[in-house]
């Protein structure tokens, strides 16, 4: 369940970067930093569609899924699957919640390879995660975004996840991409659009 729990969110995903990067300078990255960090702190709720591409060594074909990502300040927080199969993730007080196609189920999160997986995600969205002592953070620069790379510390996360990546458009202080490189090799993308930012959200998206 964790493996699972671990590519569907997040904070989860590493992919082909066709454009040219290059590291930041020390000075650069303590300004985009600084910048994402204070941007982020003014965000109480977020919603976007989400496009996730799945690629695993196994199959011929790329599993492709749709739906919409739905976050509440501090960490309530919400992956609703809807194409080609309906599956639901949340997370709120503590716990996860689950529904698998009508298949309902719990588990709780106060454990602390759950609580890092919350916090991964949750962070990627108000700028904390790049202060995480669990990560290593280098920082790079494309022509059109930021991309920030994320190494596990712990040896727990590593049993999961390789690497992450966090993509930022040079116009825009949210996430734009997500990539994934798990243990395995197998790896997932996760492209977010129509972001909002602050409008309201119905309670029934943090419920099964």
């Amino acid at each position: 369940m964790f493996k699972n729990i671990a590519f569907l969110v997040l904070f989860l995903f590493s992919g082909l970067v066709f454009a040219q990067t290059t590291a930041m300078t020390s000075a650069e990255s303590k300004a985009f930093v600084t910048r994402i960090s204070a941007e982020t702190k003014e965000i109480k709720t977020l919603q976007s569609d989400f496009v996730q591409t799945k690629k695993m060594d196994f199959l011929d074909k790329n599993i492709v899924t749709q739906g919409k990502m739905s976050l509440k300040s501090p960490n309530t927080l919400s992956w609703k699957y809807t194409k080609p199969y309906q599956y639901s993730i949340i997370f709120k007080e503590n716990k996860i919640f689950i529904n698998d196609q009508g298949k309902k189920s719990s588990v709780d999160a106060k454990s602390k390879t759950f609580e890092k997986i919350n916090k991964l995600i949750v962070g990627s969205s108000n700028g904390k995660m790049f202060s995480d002592p669990e990560f290593s953070v280098i920082y790079l620069k494309n022509s059109t975004s930021y991309i920030a790379k994320f190494t596990p510390k712990s040896a727990q996360l590593l049993k999961y996840i390789k690497q992450i990546e966090l993509h930022f458009p040079k116009n825009q202080s949210t996430v734009s991409q997500v990539n994934m490189t798990e243990a395995s090799g197998d790896t997932t993308n996760i492209v977010f659009k129509n972001t909002k930012i602050n409008a309201p959200i119905p309670a029934s998206e943090f419920s099964l």
